[in-house]
């Protein structure tokens, strides 16, 4: 079977995998689908994201769905030939933060193409990949996969706008307006948000924002422009940039809060403190997310607009091609790889 390995930096390669078998506990399922992250380009481009880098090939990969092959010994979950989407995340459930109802910051967690720990994780981008029955989860009837394939990054979106705190009738600034930075404008109106500004760079991610439900969209190297606000009730770093974080600060009302969910480069970051400090701002991180996971399913199959982020479905034979398209912001959104083709 194919899948999609990254060897080292700008080493993106389509191997021929061994076809695994489910142990006890696990679920083997055929992917459909594998929506290329920002964080499958920094293994490709940096070979790393952030503070964690690679030490060997892995198989790329965690925004995965498919169907129900098989179970190993002692599982059970959606009858095989059920569609289902693969929570990524394995939690040790015994460490502090998990007792504490917070496993996304697990200390000791597995997430699916992940170079945190050594050996590294294996991720989803194969033809046929062994997951923990548990974390399977049923699409929702009449969700297409091809959709159902938004719910990881959703999901990330949905726990950034719950560190914000109720945005219910406020205006909330996004920066940065990726794929990532989109579903969380998606996230942002559907718990309320009266209004919804999102900067870029890029016209044409902004054009993204706004069919994702944006309200207002500006140019972020264009701050005198029409549109920019005064001040804003929340803001939610999506860029990964120091100069998106500034603008949050900036922009965000005093006793406001801003959370930085976009990942900053390694090592140290300047960012404004002094407002942190003068304005009683509240910043907050958000990584990954936990239950949120079940909502944006829910959220997938009852809002057929997200169909219109996903820009392009490419056969993962063409991996090294989806891969340069997903990462030109002008010309894409959500890349999704193709197993079934």
């Amino acid at each position: 079977m194919l899948g999609c390995v990254i060897h080292g930096q700008d080493d993106l390669r389509v191997d021929e995998l061994p076809v695994p078998s489910p142990g006890p506990g696990q679920a083997l399922v055929a992917v459909r689908y594998g929506g290329v992250c920002g964080s499958d380009l920094h293994y490709w481009r940096h070979g790393g994201v952030g503070d964690f880098r690679l030490r060997e090939p892995m198989v790329l990969g965690h925004e995965v769905v498919g169907t129900v092959l098989a179970y190993g010994d002692g599982a059970s979950g959606p009858v095989p030939g059920t569609a289902v989407a693969v929570h990524p995340a394995t939690e040790c459930g015994a460490c502090p933060e998990c007792r504490d109802g917070r496993a996304n910051v697990c200390r000791d967690t597995r997430y699916l193409g992940s170079a945190a720990r050594t050996p590294h994780v294996q991720g989803g981008f194969a033809a046929q990949v062994v997951v923990p029955a548990r974390q399977l989860r049923a699409v929702p009837a009449g969700l297409e996969l091809r959709r159902a394939a938004l719910a990881e990054p959703l999901s990330v979106a949905l726990h950034a706008v719950r560190r914000a705190g109720s945005v219910a009738g406020r205006h909330v600034l996004v920066t940065g307006a990726g794929p990532i930075g989109c579903l969380v404008v998606a996230a942002a109106k559907a718990a309320g948000a009266a209004h919804v500004t999102v900067t870029d760079l890029l016209p044409q991610a902004l054009e993204y924002a706004s069919a994702a439900g944006a309200d207002t969209v500006v140019r972020a190297d264009h701050p005198g422009d029409a549109g920019w606000p005064s001040e804003v009730d929340a803001a939610i770093e999506a860029s990964g940039v120091a100069a998106g974080l500034d603008t949050c600060l900036r922009l965000v009302r005093r006793g406001g809060v801003v959370v930085q969910l976009g990942m900053l480069p390694p090592g140290q970051s300047p960012f404004a403190g002094n407002l942190v400090v003068s304005r009683e701002i509240e910043l907050r991180g958000a990584f990954r997310f936990d239950a949120e996971f079940d909502s944006a399913l829910e959220l997938l199959a009852a809002e057929p607009a997200f169909d219109a982020l996903v820009s392009a479905v490419v056969p993962v034979r063409d991996a090294e091609s989806a891969f340069a398209l997903a990462a030109d912001r002008s010309r894409s959104c959500k890349v999704l790889l193709d197993f079934g083709s």
